[in-house]
């Protein structure tokens, strides 16, 4: 997509460097563009294979000048030995007409077919695909635009009952799982980035993600998806996790970052057999426990789950929470260590311990806290979540506000479950400087960033700190195990959580 033919043959090269198979040059793009020099410069300098497209702007590219004048550039690539042309619909009738018989055997004709605004139902789609075919493409390529991850099982539909090679992609960030899973039901290509950010589709991912973070050359028929479900989502480590685990110990699965607007739709939308684990994160851990048909004792007890499994013997879906397990956990290793004693009992009993938050996971802290035989505080912004929750764990209620001047005892334990201090608002903090000098050990589930505010304020008012990561690494140990039947790969995990971090 550079502006000039030496820098485009730059990213060409790159390209090659960073695994790419096929590369597409975006004719509109350049500046001053002469097709005969021009073309012959890319086409022949290129090290891998060709594909040429020049995007008008009522196709959503650059190019607004004669028509003529472009075809006829399009025409001249195939005469100097491009790979691939990318023609639009409205035009490729007479395109294609215009080349018969006048091109030598080698080049595919891509006939393709953007919608900038959302996409069109199974039936018009379907429609749609019969129209590029009749053009005589050799390829067909539809890209819609997801407004809802949904819409990308059409897309996967009409890959699965395509009878001739096609490319189908959900444009934009809920459409990110077609560009991967393109390789699971057969799309004849998906495009990858050079650098994160600089895309010629809304939704891109980069090659290197593709390559690297979603192991895209092991997808195939057969790929189990798993993926974890929130909004927002980009932020999630998940994937990095999963990913390096699954291929560590030859898992055939792909874990996504799965952008759901309604966790019903979703599940009712991918219910394959192929589909069958997910993690769920903020805010969807409740709605995720209304969906499952059968619910663990616990995560029924604390009104979320953190982790479904599709059963295969029925394909019934099975809601766990692990939060508490790997929440707890770190907290009593922080205590352990920092008595210095290795008690039968756990170090948290009897304990006051303060929960920031009433959603999933801080459900999940006090419920996992009272099993410990803690006193549970809870205090959150709404009074009436708050008290909702204490009442379960025979604990006591406060908002935000009060638990400023609470100060009953020296020596309390907090945990922070809200995202307050959650990137990209790193400044914000859920409990003053002035009021953390109460607590003797301060836990933050916000592993992003890994030292949040309130963790380094704790921290300079002399308690001891648990990271958010430590939760997230002891509840990653258990999901992958649910999710494969097989030992965690725990030090790999380990590896890849500090490196992302």
């Amino acid at each position: 997509m550079a502006d000039s033919v030496d820098q485009m043959l730059g990213q060409i090269r790159k390209a090659k460097e960073v695994g790419g198979d096929l590369v597409e040059i975006r004719l509109d793009y350049l500046k001053n563009f002469s097709p005969r020099q021009d073309l012959q410069f890319l086409v022949k300098q290129s090290p891998l294979p060709t594909l040429v497209t020049y995007r008008p702007t009522w196709e959503g590219g650059q190019y607004d000048g004669d028509e003529g004048k472009r075809l006829d550039a399009l025409r001249l690539a195939i005469e100097l030995g491009a790979d691939y042309i990318d023609v639009e619909l409205q035009v490729a009738p007479e395109f294609i007409n215009s080349i018969q018989g006048k091109t030598s055997g080698n080049v595919k004709i891509i006939v393709s077919s953007h919608n900038y605004q959302n996409s069109p139902s199974a039936e018009e789609l379907g429609n749609l695909v019969a129209r590029i075919q009749a053009t005589g493409a050799d390829i067909v390529k539809i890209a819609t635009t997801a407004l809802d991850i949904t819409d990308c099982a059409r897309i996967f539909q009409v890959l699965a009952h395509s009878q001739v090679p096609t490319i189908g992609i959900a444009m934009a960030e809920r459409g990110l799982i077609s560009r991967i899973l393109s390789a699971k039901f057969g799309s004849y290509l998906t495009f990858g980035s050079l650098e994160a950010g600089v895309v010629s589709a809304p939704g891109q991912p980069t090659v290197k993600d593709l390559l690297d973070l979603y192991n895209f050359r092991q997808i195939g028929p057969d790929t189990k998806v798993h993926g974890v479900i929130g909004k927002p989502i980009g932020h999630s480590k998940s994937p990095h996790l999963y990913n390096s685990a699954f291929k560590s110990v030859g898992f055939n699965g792909i874990y996504l970052p799965l952008l759901v607007d309604s966790v019903k739709n979703f599940l009712t939308t991918y219910s394959s057999p192929d589909f069958v684990g997910y993690s769920y994160t903020i805010p969807h851990k409740e709605d995720g426990l209304r969906c499952c048909d059968e619910i663990d004792p616990i995560a029924q007890a604390i009104g979320a789950i953190s982790c479904m499994i599709r059963r295969p013997a029925d394909g019934k879906l099975m809601g766990y929470n692990v939060d508490y397990l790997g929440a707890i956990a770190a907290i009593e290793e922080g205590l352990r260590a920092s008595n210095g004693t290795t008690s039968v009992g756990s170090p948290l009993a009897g304990k006051l311990f303060v929960v920031i938050g009433a959603g999933g996971a801080g459900k999940a802290l006090a419920y996992g806290g009272k099993e410990k035989g803690a006193r549970v505080v809870v205090a959150n912004r709404t009074f009436e979540k708050a008290k909702e929750l204490a009442s379960k764990v025979g604990g006591e209620a406060m908002t935000l506000a009060e638990l400023e001047n609470f100060h009953p005892e020296d020596g309390m334990i907090l945990a922070n479950t809200t995202s307050v201090g959650m990137k990209p608002n790193i400044d914000n903090t859920p409990l003053s400087k002035k009021a953390l000098s109460r607590y003797s050990l301060v836990f933050d589930a916000i592993y992003t960033p890994k030292l949040t505010r309130l963790l380094r304020e704790a921290q300079e008012s002399g308690a001891i700190i648990v990271y958010g990561t430590e939760m997230f690494i002891n509840q990653a140990f258990v999901q992958f195990e649910r999710f494969t039947g097989l030992p965690a790969p725990k030090e790999l995990i380990r590896e890849v959580l500090v490196r992302n971090t």
